[in-house]
C-alpha cells in the first residue's frame, strides 16, 4: 500500500506529531470527504506500507521525526512545491530562502532520488509574467537541480471557489513559450521534469505527462517491483498510482490562494489551531454512531 500524507494538507509542515502518534499507534482514522459520517480506519504498519508519499511546502518540523521512521522500517518520499511567490500568493509560509535551505538539508539527509521539486502551480497575472517565471525557474533550478531526483511542473487550474484576482487562465501562447524554457533548462541542469494532470501535450519540449505518484520513482525508492493500479479516485487526466490518503481537506492554514483543499474563510485555521495531537483523525474525533470500516490493505511488492 502507498500512503499519501497529503495532498489534501500539508500533514509535514502542519501535522507532523500527530502523523508519528499515527505511525506509533499503528493506524490512523480517515473520514470520507464525501460522506463525513464514514470513517475507515487505514492500517500504518511498515509491513504493510510500501512508501510514504509526504506532500509539503515545507518539511521542518517532520525532520526530527525522519530518523525514528527509518529505524521503524519505513520508506518514504517527498513531493516538494517550491514555488518563488510571495505572502501575496502563499501568505502562510516561511521565508524561501530559508524553505529553500531545508530542501537542501531534506535531500542530503535522505538523497536526492527521494524528493521531487514541483514548480506547481504556474500563476500568471499582471505582475507575474512570462519573463518572470522564466528568470525564477532558471534561478530555483541552479538551486534545487543538485538535490532533487526530477521537477514536475502544471498551470493554474481556475477552480470555481477560488475567488481571487491572482489567477487568470494561461493562453497557448503563453503555455508554449514558458514550456520550451523549462524543458530547455531542466535539461541543462540533468532534471527530468514532467506535467501534472495537463491538458496540453509537452512531450516536443523534453515535458512528459505522468503522474506524481508513479510506479519508477516508487520502484527505485522501494528498490523492488511493485504491482499499482491507476488511482481512480483523482480528477480526470491524473495519472497516479493508488494510494490512500491520510489528511483533510480545509486543514491547512497556509491560505495559498491557489489552494483547491481549501474552501475558503477561516475554516482551516479554526481546525487547525483545535487539533489534537493524539486524535486518531487528524481533525476532530468520531462521533457516536458513525461507522468505522477497516481499509483492506496489503504490499504491492513483487517478491
Amino acid at each position: 500500500m502507498i500512503v499519501s500524507a497529503s495532498r489534501r494538507t500539508d500533514i509535514p509542515h502542519y501535522y507532523s506529531e500527530w502523523f508519528i502518534n499515527r505511525v506509533r499507534a499503528g493506524c490512523a482514522l480517515v473520514r470520507n470527504p464525501m460522506n463525513r459520517a464514514q470513517l475507515s480506519r487505514v492500517p500504518l504498519a511498515p509491513d504493510l506500507v510500501d512508501c510514504i508519499v509526504f506532500w509539503t511546502k515545507d518539511p521542518e518540523n517532520l525532520l526530527p521525526y525522519l530518523p525514528e521512521l527509518d529505524r521503524l522500517g519505513y520508506v518514504y518520499g517527498f513531493q516538494f512545491t517550491l514555488t518563488p511567490y510571495g505572502r501575496e500568493i502563499e501568505p502562510g509560509l516561511r521565508d524561501k530562502a530559508d524553505i529553500k535551505a531545508a530542501f537542501i538539508e531534506l535531500s542530503k539527509r535522505i538523497g536526492r532520488e527521494r524528493v521531487v521539486w514541483r514548480y506547481d502551480p504556474i500563476i500568471l497575472n499582471a505582475a507575474l509574467g512570462v519573463d518572470y517565471h522564466k528568470y525564477e525557474f532558471a534561478r530555483l533550478c541552479e538551486s534545487l537541480a543538485a538535490y532533487a531526483d526530477a521537477a514536475i511542473i502544471s498551470f493554474a487550474d481556475i477552480y470555481p471557489k477560488l475567488r481571487t484576482d491572482a489567477l487568470r487562465k494561461v493562453s497557448d501562447s503563453e503555455v508554449r513559450e514558458l514550456a520550451a524554457f523549462i524543458g530547455e533548462t531542466a535539461q541543462e541542469h540533468g532534471l527530468r521534469v514532467s506535467a501534472c494532470c495537463e491538458e496540453y501535450e509537452l512531450s516536443r519540449y523534453g515535458i512528459e505527462k505522468t503522474g506524481c505518484i508513479q510506479r519508477p520513482w516508487l520502484e527505485r525508492i522501494c528498490g523492488c517491483s511493485l504491482s499499482l493500479s491507476k488511482d481512480k479516485g483523482q480528477r480526470a487526466g491524473c495519472l497516479c498510482a493508488e494510494s490512500a490518503d491520510i489528511g483533510a481537506y480545509d486543514t491547512c492554514p497556509a491560505g495559498c490562494v491557489y489552494c483547491y483543499a481549501n474552501g475558503g474563510g477561516l475554516t482551516a485555521q479554526r481546525r487547525w489551531a483545535s487539533h489534537k495531537p493524539n486524535s486518531k483523525l487528524l481533525c476532530g474525533e468520531p462521533a457516536p454512531g458513525e461507522v468505522i470500516k477497516d481499509r483492506r490493505a496489503r504490499s504491492n511488492k513483487i517478491r
